[in-house]
């Protein structure tokens, strides 16, 4: 699953891709180089500017549909919480639906269900979108994230979501410090024991960077190893920026995976 944020102020890429040419040509470059997914994203995941459903349909809206036109056998994700954004990239030709911050805009699943979309059920441990966690404490950090990503997951079919079209991401860094981040990434086979494919997104994140005392432009080399980690314990759908280098690593995981007795 490829990274394209339509934004100016990403924490990874600065606003890269925020214009609409930059965002094609990166989808064109990410479908090149193996992706299978392409998620697009309108609002930073972090604190900054405010951005109102309008502004956010503007950025995404005309992109997944230049996605679709363009690649019509590509995986369209959208990394939204709003379910007003979820109808509209549902007309305009998206497959799934991000929400990573877990849950709080209840909608959204309905919405997935009416339009027949996947969804990826996440876990924030309850933050409201945008914010950051302050001395965030879990009895067992696991625990709680299989707790309610999988009664997501079972909400969403209840309402009609295609069990297919579930996935679930302990969304590492949301809700969480440093510390249960890397815990959740050591037992990530307890998530892979549900049954629910899982979804890992850890690309460049603060827990890479603070557990090897790195930038965030200097983490490549952490977030390939969690990557290994997590398909070798299971993993289904790898969320990253560096597709080509994401691609070669998991090949060789999956044929050590194949060669292992």
């Amino acid at each position: 699953m490829a990274v394209v944020n339509r934004t100016p102020d990403s924490f990874f890429d600065k606003g890269a891709t925020f214009g609409f040419d930059a965002a094609m040509a990166a989808v064109d470059r990410a479908v090149a180089e193996g992706a299978d997914l392409i998620d697009i994203g309108g609002v930073k995941a972090g604190p900054g500017d405010d951005v109102d459903v309008a502004e956010e349909l503007r950025r995404v809206v005309d992109t997944v549909a230049a996605v679709r036109d363009r690649h019509p056998d590509i995986v369209i994700s959208v990394d939204t919480w709003r379910a007003e954004v979820g109808a509209a990239v549902a007309a305009a030709g998206a497959d799934l639906l991000n929400d990573t911050w877990g849950g709080p805009d209840p909608e959204l699943a309905v919405v997935a269900a009416e339009h027949g979309l996947g969804l990826v059920c996440a876990h924030a441990g309850a933050q409201e979108p945008r914010t950051r966690p302050h001395r965030v404490a879990y009895g067992d950090v696991l625990a709680d994230v299989i707790g309610h990503v999988t009664a997501e997951a079972e909400r969403a079919v209840a309402l009609g979501v295609r069990r297919d079209g579930i996935l679930i991401d302990p969304a590492h860094d949301f809700g969480k410090n440093t510390r249960q981040s890397l815990e959740i990434s050591r037992r990530l086979d307890e998530m892979v024991a549900t049954g629910w494919p899982v979804l890992v997104a850890v690309s460049n994140k603060d827990f890479i960077g603070e557990a090897l005392g790195r930038p965030v432009d200097k983490r490549g080399v952490g977030t390939m190893a969690v990557l290994g980690v997590s398909a070798w314990q299971g993993a289904r759908v790898f969320r990253v920026h560096d597709v080509a280098g994401a691609r070669a690593a998991l090949d060789r995981v999956a044929a050590m995976r194949r060669a292992a007795p």
